[in-house]
């Protein structure tokens, strides 16, 4: 008799609910707020395995990795949006090993997304540059890196619509379609003005990024602190439309990275402004998203799909969460954060990592990248990599990871 793979799913997921509440509940810190002993061996033998897979595969890479079709890396020649990834990977491979050969492949990476600093068609240049070229300025001070880093933020200023106080997501400046619409992940690309505002003293790059996480704060979250993925404006006039999706199920649902982008998104703009109304919408969106986890702690694709809490995982959206919440932790003080971004984290390495195949060319596996679209269903995503290695380095490296991207608080 064959059995449907939604069964198989249903089936796996009601295993997964039958973990005794004591166990599923079991904190992985100690009372101090250090992990537990075991916690740490684990992280500690997930990066080992990381930073092992990517040495063995970063000499075959071809080009800026997509994702994985039959656990391969598939590549795009320019980076599509996620070319800032796999240079940033590279980095923290570096950061923990302190093998100069990683470092040398980062900037070989990095130097191939220079033509996408005048890039003005999308709103992912922070996605593109602030793993790879701001990271490489931090961590090389060859001014080669600020200077690019800024011209891109040049680029994305100039999709923000100041009538509606928002940096539009998609279609290049002269194209009507999409002129209005706003995307959750547009978060994650404002601190690449943050950071052009501080190397430049122009306060204009942060007035921007601050005024579009403004307009997000006020039409994303729900009552619950749940969030649609899109939200449309009038471009004309500025006047809210609605919410919508692409990468959702719907309007009402919550697709689990798009909160996941929240969650970290608000979490940094309160590091660059000290606005504690960001910190309170990363509280909002962080607290939602903790309590919808499944006793798994991998999150499903979205929140509020028909199918969850039996439907497909997104392990990406888990290690974007674990990293918001860890900085969220750093920014309130409050320990429940920093207990469920290391639950994540061990569960990503426990039951996500590719340890168990010796084709698989990505680190994590279980990612999702459009599952209304049915693309990219269970695969690996170069995103998911770099988030996990990101969080795991938070704990074991923090100070590491701070020389890399700036985890700076509020004075």
């Amino acid at each position: 008799m064959s059995v449907s793979r939604r069964a198989l799913l249903a089936t796996a997921a009601g295993a997964a609910a039958l973990v005794p509440a004591a166990e599923a509940s079991a904190a992985p810190a100690t009372r101090t707020g250090r992990p537990a002993a075991a916690t740490l061996r684990t992280l500690t033998a997930a990066a080992d395995y990381a930073v092992a897979k990517v040495r063995a595969v970063a000499p075959r890479v071809t080009g800026f990795p997509v994702g994985t079709r039959f656990e391969k890396w598939t590549y795009s020649r320019g980076g599509d949006w996620v070319g800032g990834f796999w240079p940033g990977t590279l980095w923290m491979a570096y950061l923990y090993s302190g093998d100069d050969s990683f470092r040398a492949r980062a900037v070989e990476s990095a130097r191939n997304l220079a033509p996408r600093q005048s890039d003005t068609s999308t709103h992912d240049l922070g996605f593109l540059f602030y793993p790879s070229w701001v990271t490489a300025w931090r961590l090389t001070g060859d001014d080669e890196w600020r200077t690019g880093a800024i011209r891109a933020a040049d680029s994305l200023i100039r999709r923000y619509n100041p009538r509606g106080e928002f940096i539009r997501a998609w279609g290049a400046l002269t194209d009507t379609a999409n002129a209005g619409r706003v995307i959750m992940d547009t978060m994650m690309n404002l601190d690449l003005l943050a950071f052009a505002s501080r190397q430049t003293g122009d306060g204009r790059y942060l007035d921007i990024a601050a005024a579009h996480a403004r307009t997000a704060r006020r039409v994303f979250p729900r009552p619950d602190g749940s969030t649609p993925h899109v939200f449309d404006f009038d471009p004309d006039t500025g006047a809210p439309l609605g919410p919508a999706t692409v990468q959702g199920y719907d309007a009402s649902s919550c697709w689990s990275r798009g909160q996941a982008w929240g969650i970290y998104g608000f979490t940094t703009m309160y590091r660059r402004t000290g606005d504690t109304g960001f910190r309170d919408t990363a509280r909002a969106l962080a607290d939602y998203a903790i309590a919808a986890l499944t006793p798994d702690h991998v999150p499903v694709w979205d929140y509020r799909a028909p199918q969850q809490p039996y439907d497909v995982k997104d392990a990406s959206a888990g290690a974007i969460m674990a990293c918001g919440l860890l900085d969220l932790h750093a920014a309130t003080g409050r320990s429940g954060y920093r207990e469920a971004a290391l639950r994540i984290l061990t569960a990503l390495a426990e039951t996500c990592l590719t340890a168990n195949s010796a084709r698989a060319e990505a680190v994590v596996a279980r990612c999702t990248r459009n599952r209304p679209a049915e693309d990219g269903v269970e695969i690996s995503l170069p995103y998911a990599d770099y988030y996990f290695l990101e969080g795991v380095l938070r704990v074991l490296r923090p100070a590491d990871v701070d020389r890399a991207i700036d985890l700076s608080q509020p004075a």
